[in-house]
């Protein structure tokens, strides 16, 4: 049980710490990336000179890749492999590596070198790690060392002086695929690994409030604990002190203090009593009957102002009892998520229903607001959406809400249908109308359904 406590009572992680993608790219990645280059330079050089015999200016080509060779060594023995570089730093090292083999390409014939395109790389990884900003400056550099490639190289030529090149047709061709595979790569890359960072945000916040949930349903057994086990010394409180009071008729005094501990015991009793009861962790707190879920999942917004109406009857082929449910916590969570943003943007009423078959369980929830934008109605449950902050401009939100109830939904199983109501948006409507924003979930009933459990029996007592 302390245990328990302890992690109840562990405080919460800063989010706004864990969201942050600044320091993503590790300096021995890029030290790793810059090796390879340097293996492969040398590797082109030695081939190009020593088998294809062409002329080629060695000791610039090798001074060229030495700078990398020495900016490799200067960052091993200067900082901890383990560094994690901050965005300037990250734009500062690609742009050497471009500038570099930039550099490289004008000694060796330009855009004549089938390996021009490798100066595709470094803006790559800059809009996979970086922010638009430096991406940009990166890219606009690229263009920029491409562009002088272009104009200003050494041509190159065998040692017995035939020339080798692409005709200027085919060259400029060449500038011109690189220019746009900056442009296109850069752009594709970023938005590509915006969404990577976006779905990795949400799916954080979505572990932290189902976090937040398993504590509270945690909290709920420790309650249930402390009132079994503190149960059985106060009743024998209760017993002493009764027995006390009895045979101190005669001392008024001290009667009075054995009555006053009588009653105290008495009720810390009660009070055990009503706690157990709101936390006891058996199987009715694993389970219950599915109204009792939807009113637990709205209880915290019923006295927001507007009325919350729920219907539970059975469908076609359903039983006529209402059916007992797994009480995932999850499940409550992903609840209470839809329900409160359902009154956030009602007028008056909103309406949970629920209905089963023999094959599925399904609940909806309606309200009599303005419903979904319809520009965003294809892409509600995407992180960081805000699907209705139109209809209320004070009304300011992350976009979390409905991905994390869609999250923690799907993993009970459940699948999800938005939509707004068919009836029309009246302002003010004498008569609440189902004109808002719909949300239906359907489970399958195997996923949902929790089995009979009958009579839990007679106590049985405790022999040593």
């Amino acid at each position: 049980m302390a245990d328990m406590m302890r992690a109840v009572d562990r405080p919460e992680f800063d989010m706004s710490a864990s969201l942050s993608h600044q320091e993503w790219v590790r300096l021995r990645t890029l030290i790793l990336l810059r090796w390879a280059a340097v293996v492969g330079q040398l590797a082109a050089l030695i081939a190009a000179y020593g088998y294809y015999d062409i002329a080629l200016n060695l000791p610039m080509c090798i001074g060229t890749i030495g700078f990398a060779v020495a900016a490799n060594i200067a960052a091993i023995y200067l900082y901890p492999e383990s560094r994690r570089l901050s965005q300037a730093e990250v734009t500062a090292t690609l742009l050497f590596d471009t500038a570099q083999l930039a550099l490289l390409l004008s000694l060796t014939g330009g855009l004549n070198n089938p390996f021009a395109l490798l100066i595709l790389v470094p803006v790559t990884i800059a809009a996979t790690a970086l922010k638009l900003r430096p991406t940009l400056l990166l890219g606009g550099a690229t263009i920029a060392m491409i562009t002088f490639v272009a104009v200003f190289n050494e041509p190159l030529q065998t040692r017995d002086g035939a020339h080798i090149g692409v005709p200027p047709m085919i060259e400029f061709g060449s500038w011109v695929a690189i220019v746009i595979g900056v442009i296109f790569l850069g752009a594709y890359a970023h938005r590509i690994a915006q969404e990577i960072h976006s779905m990795s945000d949400a799916l954080f916040a979505t572990q932290m409030a189902l976090s937040r949930e398993q504590k509270l349903t945690d909290l709920g057994g420790v309650v249930a604990a402390a009132a079994h086990e503190l149960g059985t010394p106060l009743a024998t409180i209760k017993l002493v002190s009764t027995e006390l009071a009895e045979e101190l008729v005669d001392d008024p005094e001290l009667h009075d203090d054995a009555v006053l501990i009588r009653e105290q015991a008495e009720r810390c009793r009660d009070i055990l009593r009503s706690m157990g009861r709101a936390g006891k962790d058996d199987v009715h707190l694993r389970t219950a009957p599915l109204l009792a879920v939807l009113r637990e999942a709205a209880e915290p917004h019923l006295d927001r102002g507007k009325m919350i109406y729920f219907d539970v009857v059975p469908g076609e082929g359903g039983s006529e009892r209402q059916p007992t449910i797994y009480r995932y916590p999850e499940l409550v969570h992903a609840l209470r998520n839809l329900i409160q943003n359902a009154v956030d943007f009602a007028q008056t009423t909103v309406w949970v229903d629920a209905e089963w078959t023999d094959r599925s369980i399904i609940v909806r929830v309606t309200d009599d607001g303005r419903g979904y934008s319809p520009n965003v109605l294809n892409r509600i449950g995407d992180p960081f959406i805000s699907t209705r902050s139109a209809e209320r401009k004070e009304y300011e939100g992350m976009g979390l809400g409905l991905f994390i109830a869609k999250t923690l939904l799907e993993r009970t199983g459940a699948k999800l249908r938005f939509a707004n109501g068919s009836e029309p948006y009246q302002k003010n409507a004498p008569v609440p109308r189902r004109s808002g924003a719909v949300v239906e979930l359907r489970w399958h009933i195997g996923r949902l359904i929790a089995p009979e459990t009958g009579p839990l029996g007679e106590n049985v007592p405790i022999t040593a």
